[in-house]
């Protein structure tokens, strides 16, 4: 009626690696990490006649959902108004532990001279109570798991909508996407 079945510890650990190994690259699959612009905060003014550049400080909110943690170098994160590069901020190199958040506070520079440029615009904006701001950068790092060393490079474009008078984030769009290299 039934045929006796013979037990074998290979079988055993070759099923068992072949589910660990699934589920490894099931849960391993990297994802994109997300930022959210939560404030920004003016330091200073600096006189640089007939213009006034500005000091500020962004609070970016970045969350690694990834599980192993990352190492990134410093990048430049140009500030574009009305198609201009209105200043810039500044990503230090850094690191995030795996399945985290952190807060990242980036020093900015906007520069009078280029919203001068921009005078009518800014004007109605003011009025308006609504800047339209864009941004994109590019991040490398790599990511440590034991041995391996694998490097990426994240994208990350952002449209925010601000109040010009008190720096109030009114809406944003934001987008990452993240490329493995995997060598």
């Amino acid at each position: 009626m039934g045929k006796k079945v013979k037990w074998s510890w290979t079988s055993a650990l070759v099923g068992a690696a072949s589910a660990t190994a699934a589920a490894a690259i099931i849960l391993g699959k990297p994802r994109d990490p997300t930022f959210q612009l939560i404030s920004i905060n003016l330091t200073s003014f600096k006189l640089n006649l007939p213009v006034i550049d500005a000091d500020l400080i962004l609070t970016v909110h970045v969350s690694n959902p990834n599980i192993v943690p990352v190492h990134y170098s410093s990048a430049e994160m140009p500030i574009i108004y009305g198609g201009s590069r209105l200043g810039c901020a500044l990503i230090d190199a850094g690191s995030q532990p795996a399945r985290s958040c952190r807060l990242l506070r980036l020093p900015a520079r906007l520069g009078g001279l280029q919203l001068a440029h921009q005078s009518a615009r800014f004007l109605a904006d003011l009025r308006r109570r609504e800047m339209v701001l864009d941004a994109a950068v590019d991040i490398e790092g790599a990511a440590k798991v034991m041995w391996w060393d694998p490097k990426f490079k994240v994208h990350v474009e952002s449209h925010v909508v601000v109040d010009p008078v008190f720096l109030d984030v009114i809406d944003q769009e934001n987008k990452s996407e993240m490329d493995l290299f995997v060598v």
